[in-house]
């Protein structure tokens, strides 16, 4: 939910440890991208608002633009970057883009709130959020935070998310002191004002931690009481859920995350190519840590996954109710 804010002190390399999967190098010998089919003039213009500035998170949708996996289905998609990462559900709604990017937890709030958007596919097909800590610091378990500080930048989901997974340790949400650190989720952590910061993702803070030469310690929410969730999904109205574009947008979508595995390499350099301030060690690492976690099959649905986390906000009292799963779900 956050950008990929870069650290100035970053260190050569990364630590030792759960190193991301890099891009393959030239050596490994993956054979040259075939040449792609003629591409069909574009018919269709479709906006798709994005959750936060463009990173490695968007890799399927950048490569399917740079690519052309677009402009084959017919389709002339344009990014609009948010200035509030809220708004692009509430603008979608309002007429004012086609498709947006958001978060699956959030989506069910919004939902909640009235605005008639409906989930028609899935990026990122599994949590990214995680509680963060220093992996050389006191905290060894959850159960160490009992008396702690912890940072969050959104109250809301995330603090119901550390409750739920402090519960399962045996501690209390009031057993902690809450910080808001406003995005700012490494300098507290590094500068001892914080003991743990919730909303850490796994793809991003933990290597730029690597790469400031101070090692984390991750817990992971659905190890710890949350339901499994999609971290990143496609949504639109529930009038244009059924719109022409919506499956070539989903098909071509898949290609090309079909495409970053076949060729890594190529895929990496036109992802830095559309976005060269990205070319930088923390980008790459996120990059390797995000591509196994695109959906290989974005229009594909867990209907009961999805039913489960909608009584998950409900038990937490995140939303009054449930929904039908055909409220959620666009056909």
């Amino acid at each position: 939910m956050r950008s990929l804010a870069l650290a100035a002190t970053l260190l050569l390399g990364l630590s030792a440890g759960l190193a991301p999967p890099a891009p393959a190098r030239a050596a490994d010998a993956v054979p040259a991208p075939v040449a792609p089919p003629p591409t069909v003039p574009a018919t269709q213009k479709v906006t798709l608002l994005l959750d936060w500035f463009v990173n490695p998170v968007h890799a399927a949708i950048v490569v399917a633009r740079e690519k052309g996996f677009f402009a084959r289905a017919g389709l002339d998609v344009s990014f609009v970057e948010p200035a509030d990462p809220s708004m692009p559900p509430r603008l979608v709604a309002a007429g004012q883009g086609d498709i947006a990017l958001t978060y699956q937890p959030n989506f069910y709030l919004d939902v909640a709130a009235g605005l008639p958007v409906q989930r028609i596919g899935t990026s990122i097909a599994t949590p990214l959020n995680t509680v963060m800590v220093l992996a050389d610091g006191p905290i060894k378990s959850l159960a160490d935070l009992k008396g702690k500080t912890v940072g969050y930048s959104v109250a809301g989901y995330e603090t119901a998310l550390l409750g739920t997974m402090l519960d399962s340790a045996g501690v209390s949400l009031t057993d902690v002191k809450l910080v808001n650190v406003n995005f700012a989720l490494t300098e507290p952590l590094l500068g001892g004002q914080v003991d743990a910061v919730v909303g850490a993702y796994r793809n991003v803070e933990f290597y730029e931690m690597q790469l400031a030469g101070h090692p984390a310690r991750l817990f992971f929410p659905e190890e710890h009481g949350v339901p499994p969730y999609d971290e990143s999904i496609f949504i639109t109205t529930v009038e244009k859920s059924h719109a022409a574009f919506v499956r070539p947008f989903l098909d071509a979508v898949a290609a090309a995350q079909l495409y970053i595995l076949d060729y890594p390499d190529d895929s990496w350099a036109a992802f830095v190519k559309a976005y060269p301030k990205l070319d930088d060690a923390l980008d790459k690492a996120a990059w390797g840590a995000t591509i196994p976690r695109l959906a290989a099959d974005p229009a594909a649905v867990d209907a009961q996954r999805y039913a489960a986390f909608a009584e998950f906000m409900k038990r937490k009292g995140l939303i009054d109710h449930v929904e039908t799963l055909d409220r959620y779900i666009g056909k």
